[in-house]
């Protein structure tokens, strides 16, 4: 079987992979869900979900930085990684232990195509396309029921000194869209550096759990109306995969 990646890379896979190493949380979050936990044999430190996948599977390090000797003692059939969370020199040293696949998801439409990809790969392609009903069914409900909402201008900062937010191209990026935000910074390019001391006029300001763990007390570090700033779950803004399944319903609960 030849597979196209997000790189438009060939990915031979010539039987179901029994030993798969994920550099990617969300990845590897998908692939449990799509039965194949205990195929997986290598994760990242970031890979908390399920939760106990990390006292079960080798770690092999972060997601910009492994063990190179880890990963080759695994004996690997695939390597799961992505554009954005692995590099390019780490994933062209992979390239010489195992196959490599990976992704590049900036929108809900990327995320079906991975989800197909890893149901074709993995041979497991019944619970993808359950996967992928019920994410597009869940979609389409939210949707629906926010069509009227007016757009609110807004900011998603995701790290503090120096302060960064979130700009276009990004899968953040969509899911603001997604959700009726105008990204103040879509102009931007990924994730520039930007100025708390001079931010565009805001209806929210929104705080990431993740990358960096904000939390109350870094409100009044931020030289705006307290009231707009909120602070939400980056794992449903930033995590794909079958972690979309839930954050419909924390995106109705949480901010409309």
């Amino acid at each position: 079987m030849i597979i196209q990646d997000f790189l438009n890379r060939r990915v031979e896979v010539t039987s179901t992979p029994q030993r798969i190493i994920s550099l990617v949380p969300s990845q590897t979050e998908l692939m449990a869900d799509l039965g194949f936990e205990k195929q997986i044999v290598g994760i990242t430190k970031f890979c908390v979900h399920p939760k106990y996948l990390k006292s079960t599977k080798t770690i092999v390090g972060g997601t910009k930085q492994v063990h190179f000797d880890k990963i080759e003692a695994l004996q690997p059939d695939i390597i799961f990684c992505n554009k954005e969370e692995n590099t390019k020199p780490m994933v062209e040293r992979l390239q010489n232990i195992a196959t490599v696949h990976i992704s590049d998801i900036q929108t809900l439409e990327d995320n079906i195509k991975l989800i197909k990809d890893y149901g074709e790969i993995l041979n497991a392609q019944t619970r993808a396309e359950n996967i992928i009903e019920t994410l597009q069914q869940k979609q389409h409900q939210f949707q629906q029921n926010i069509k009227h909402k007016p757009i609110q201008k807004v900011a998603y900062l995701i790290w503090r000194d120096p302060w960064m937010a979130v700009g276009g191209n990004t899968f953040i990026n969509h899911i603001l869209e997604l959700n009726r935000f105008k990204n103040v910074f879509a102009d931007q390019d990924r994730y520039p550096t930007i100025d708390i001391n001079n931010l565009p006029d805001l209806d929210l300001l929104f705080l990431s759990s993740e990358p960096y763990p904000f939390k109350t007390k870094h409100f009044p570090e931020i030289p705006t109306d307290q009231s707009k700033i909120k602070l939400v779950n980056g794992e449903y803004f930033s995590w794909y995969g079958s972690r979309m399944l839930k954050a419909f319903d924390y995106f109705k609960e949480n901010l409309h």
